[in-house]
């Protein structure tokens, strides 16, 4: 299991327990403190350089996403995000 501390909330473990697909590589994330945030991947993958993150550029890849262990992950751990950046609705 991924146990992770996020540095704003030092004393609580946070975990991903649900994440939508809104519109164009954004999804919507609620995290297991009761917050969610919305967060768009978009720049972060029309920007990349490799081969086996680019191909989420393509929205049906990209809509493949599955909640393992307390993250978002795509094709088995090919694409996964620190979930500091998850939950600051931030990626780059």
């Amino acid at each position: 299991m991924v146990i992770t501390v996020i540095k704003e909330k030092p004393n609580k473990i946070i975990k991903v327990i649900k994440a939508d697909y809104l519109d164009d590589f954004v999804l919507r994330i609620f995290f297991s403190d009761g917050s969610d945030k919305v967060t768009d991947f978009k720049h972060f993958l029309s920007k990349s350089l490799q081969a086996q993150t680019s191909k989420y550029y393509d929205k049906k890849k990209f809509r493949k996403f599955k909640i393992v262990k307390g993250n978002i992950n795509w094709n088995d751990y090919e694409m996964i995000f620190h979930i500091d950046d998850l939950y600051n609705g931030q990626i780059s």
